[in-house]
């Protein structure tokens, strides 16, 4: 074997052994199969071979692309079971089957199928027959079983055993099968459903981003246990300094404040954590405070402390620490895909048998596999140029390979079309006019102008008739008039101001932050669909038909036709008529829980829980505020302000047009790429040495 090396000095002493062989000395698997990936300069090659390692250097740059691992298996079956794995119908097909298995939770018992939540007159929803959501469970499960069986198949047995995820991932198919066949042998009657609180689990698995995402957070969890601690004892410092302010007296015009806000611990706690929300101020020092105007000391000392002090240090601690992990897993993704093109560059090597060495590849193959490669064609386009500049040598050293994939991480230019070309010289002249940037501003100029006269327009009809058309009786009027259609123009008139927004740069790199949100936040939107899911699912088994209506009358009853002798109390549930909002089925629990993470007015849900239910019910409300609202709420903002400062910092040199030329590919990946850190050619040898399958020796 050849003395030289494919690394340098530092890599020949650790890995000697790391050459190219024959396919005669081809090594062998756990499972028997045979992986030539190598080669020397006295090997006598076949078609096959070559067309293997072709092959195996297009999976494993698919890999790099999509920060896939590497170790899977690289035989030809299994190479081509690989590809139509990850093919873009079956990823598809795979989400669909998800996207069907959580959706069974809005027709299943408790049915959604009902025209209002209302509990005071909703009929009664439509129940699918016993038999009709388990079949179409029991088909997404089948299809979740062969997933299974293809995951483990091509990463090995031993690959399988290491592997957490794809583990709990059998545990969770057996327990849904087993808690389906309970739901048929009892006929569909089953008080709990354990299979619905682990469905979302299926989502979660499927998402590489998801998980790191979930790890990150399970990470930042212990980080923040400090600033919960001292938030806690701040609680309960001033709830016991309000239970001694506030106590029970003869007077019972004193008795207000301890009446509503202070008459036990629970109820203490409770309205200053509320407080802290500040959804219940000033509601809650209202009564102490008619009677003496000192008690606001009290009041505003906690919520200083509490909310714009600790919590606000709650937010810093939370951005930072997830940023930090969230960094940690960008790392890994890095160093996944400089391991897919190491590896890449390998298998190539061999593909020249005249390259004994294996310190280049040939440029056909690299044009080669760069053809098959699935990828954006923008970024194939820019791969491709920049290859055939090397075709005078024939050959691609490691490094010139390694720079090809840095287009991934480059901005994409969106090029306008050129402008056609007219003999006429009158159509010249117009061109010349209309594409001059004078009449752009024209453009603006009248949508603008449009804006105001309509503006100006409402404003008058207003002034002169106190009362706007929409809210006269329409039921002698056609089903579409004039002054609706004027109206609906006028709103089409209204959406033309929107085309300023790219000659404005603040405006245009806001505007494509939030297009961009939209699509590299969709692992974090994910991680709080299956919070909802599973807070919903509680919700159901804890609180379902809990809350009694006073009545029950048909739905189309008006609301002023509803009579009845139940006297409630200011800002509670029953007197705001907050009785749509229950977890008496699927999707009124997921609206509940949207209304509770607003936070505004969220004690009225947990105060009336609380009287139709058990005090314990607080742990609930209380465990979702701090998901959704601290958690969760926190990350987003986080996201956001890392997402938009890398823009911003990018644009800084950039003009207005420039701004809307240049598509900034802002991946999670991208957006840290300042703070990663290159593998080093050692680590990635390491790795490589370590692959269940290709063996590299």
């Amino acid at each position: 074997m050849d003395s030289k090396s494919l690394l340098g000095d530092s890599a020949r002493r650790a890995y000697s052994d790391y050459g190219c062989r024959s396919k005669r000395e081809s090594q062998w698997d756990t499972s028997g199969q045979i992986y030539p990936v190598t080669c020397d300069s006295d090997s006598v090659f076949e078609q096959a071979d070559v067309d293997l390692y072709i092959q195996q250097a297009v999976v494993l740059i698919e890999d790099a692309i999509q920060y896939r691992s590497i170790n899977h298996r690289v035989d030809a079956p299994s190479l081509h079971l690989y590809r139509w794995y990850y093919a873009r119908i079956c990823q598809w097909g795979l989400g669909l089957t998800i996207a069907v298995v959580l959706l069974l939770a809005f027709v299943e018992h408790p049915s959604s199928l009902s025209v209002t939540s209302d509990s005071r007159y909703r009929s009664s929803p439509w129940e699918p027959p016993c038999g009709l959501t388990e079949s179409i469970e029991i088909i997404c499960l089948i299809i979740f079983i062969l997933d299974l069986a293809v995951k483990s198949y091509l990463i090995g047995w031993n690959e399988f055993r290491k592997n957490k995820w794809l583990i709990s991932y059998t545990i969770v198919i057996t327990v849904s099968i087993l808690d389906w066949v309970l739901s048929i042998s009892m006929i569909c009657d089953e008080k709990l459903r354990v299979r619905r609180l682990i469905r979302p689990f299926f989502l979660l698995q499927q998402s590489s981003l998801m998980k790191k995402t979930l790890k990150c957070i399970k990470r930042t969890l212990p980080e923040i246990a400090s600033v919960i601690l001292l938030l806690a004892l701040h609680l309960c410092l001033f709830t016991m300094i309000g239970m001694l302010l506030f106590p029970k007296t003869e007077d019972p015009l004193k008795n207000e404040e301890w009446k509503v806000y202070f008459r036990n611990l629970p109820t203490s706690l409770t309205s200053l954590l509320v407080l802290l929300t500040t959804a219940n101020n000033p509601d809650v020092m209202i009564p102490a405070y008619s009677l003496n105007r000192g008690y606001a000391i009290f009041f505003v000392s906690f919520s200083v402390i509490g909310t714009y002090f600790l919590m606000n240090l709650m937010t810093a601690i939370i951005y930072n620490q997830f940023r930090g992990y969230l960094l940690m897993a960008v790392q890994t993704s890095i160093i996944r895909r400089r391991l897919g093109i190491r590896a890449a560059f390998q298998v190539l090597s061999c593909h020249n048998p005249e390259n004994a060495s294996g310190e280049r590849v040939p440029i056909d193959a690299v044009l080669q596999v760069m053809s098959r490669v699935q990828m954006q064609t923008y970024y194939r386009d820019a791969m491709v140029l920049e290859t055939r500049q090397y075709e005078t040598d024939g050959f691609m050293n490691r490094e010139q390979f390694r720079q090809l994939f840095d287009e991934l991480e480059k901005d994409r230019i969106k090029e306008h079309p050129s402008l056609p070309h007219y003999n006429s010289v009158g159509l010249q002249k117009l061109q010349i006019i209309f594409s001059h940037c004078i009449f752009t501003i024209f453009g603006n100029a009248v949508a603008l102008a449009h804006v105001v006269c309509i503006c100006i327009l409402q404003l008058t009809i207003y002034v002169s008739y106190r009362l706007s058309y929409a809210n006269m009786n329409r039921s002698t009027q056609e089903s579409f008039s004039l002054w609706e259609m004027v109206r609906f123009i006028n709103m089409l008139i209204v959406f033309r101001f929107l085309r300023i927004i790219p000659d404005i740069k603040l405006m245009a790199l806001v505007a494509s932050t939030l297009l961009d949100l939209v699509k590299n936040l969709r692992a974090f939107a994910g991680i709080l669909v299956v919070a909802y899911y599973i807070f919903a699912v509680f919700g159901i088994w804890l609180f379902e038909g809990a809350i009694k209506p006073p009545l029950s009358v048909p739905y189309n009853t008006t609301i002023n036709n509803i009579t009845s002798n139940l006297s409630t109390e200011c800002g509670t549930y029953e007197q705001l008529g907050y009785w749509p909002n229950n977890f008496d089925d699927f999707a009124a629990a997921i609206v509940l829980l949207y209304n509770v993470m607003i936070i505004n007015n969220w004690q009225a849900f947990m105060e009336a829980y609380t009287r139709y239910t058990t005090e314990w019910s607080k742990i609930y409300f209380v465990c979702w505020w701090f998901t959704s609202s601290v958690m969760w709420v926190n990350l987003f903002v986080a996201l956001i302000l890392e997402n938009f400062t890398y823009k911003w910092d990018r644009s800084n040199s950039c003009s207005v047009t420039d701004v809307e030329r240049i598509r900034y590919e802002t991946s999670v990946q991208l957006i840290f790429k300042e703070q990663v850190k290159e593998p080093t050619e050692e680590e990635l040898l390491y790795q490589l040495q370590q692959h269940p399958h290709l063996h590299l020796y």
